[in-house]
């Protein structure tokens, strides 16, 4: 279903014969809607496709939110007189399952500033994360936040509800 989309994407932004990413996000949603009026007619077969690109489009939201809050954070720390910094190394226990997922969730994590992923251990069950700063000492709050945004977020977006 993403290759037709990304075909009717292509085809508007030809027949359009303007090409910018505001054109081409254009013809994918119009993609998109024409696929979805195909799926209630039972011309096209996969209904999971909405769900998946609404999803992928809510985590995307989400990931693009949590980056610019995390900058204005590290931003404010380096202003500051008095750096209130309190680093440290938490523990994140996985509920996502499998190696492309965790690889992502660490990712993900690394890309906001303030956290780096440093390690996963052996059995795939614990994700290690350097946070620049540790609100208030609360390491349970940290890794609570942690699990319900990115991870949370990701199991629903690789489908392992079932796997909690």
């Amino acid at each position: 279903m993403l290759l037709w989309n990304l075909f009717l994407a292509l085809i508007w932004v030809a027949v359009t014969r303007v090409i910018t990413p505001l054109n081409f996000t254009l013809g994918f949603a119009l993609g998109f809607v024409i696929l979805g009026l195909l799926g209630l007619r039972g011309v096209v077969d996969s209904p999971q496709y909405g769900r998946r690109v609404f999803k992928i489009v809510g985590f995307s939201a989400f990931f693009v939110y949590e980056l610019v809050l995390a900058n204005i954070r590290m931003a404010s720390e380096v202003f500051r007189p008095r750096s209130e910094l309190k680093p440290g190394v938490v523990a994140v226990p996985l509920d996502i399952k499998g190696d492309s997922a965790i690889a992502f969730l660490a990712n993900v994590i690394t890309l906001t500033p303030g956290t780096l992923s440093l390690d996963v251990s052996p059995d795939r069950k614990t994700l290690y994360v350097h946070v620049m700063k540790i609100k208030g000492g609360d390491v349970d709050k940290v890794v609570q936040e942690i699990k319900d945004g990115f991870e949370r977020r990701l199991i629903e977006l690789f489908d392992q509800e079932g796997q909690k």
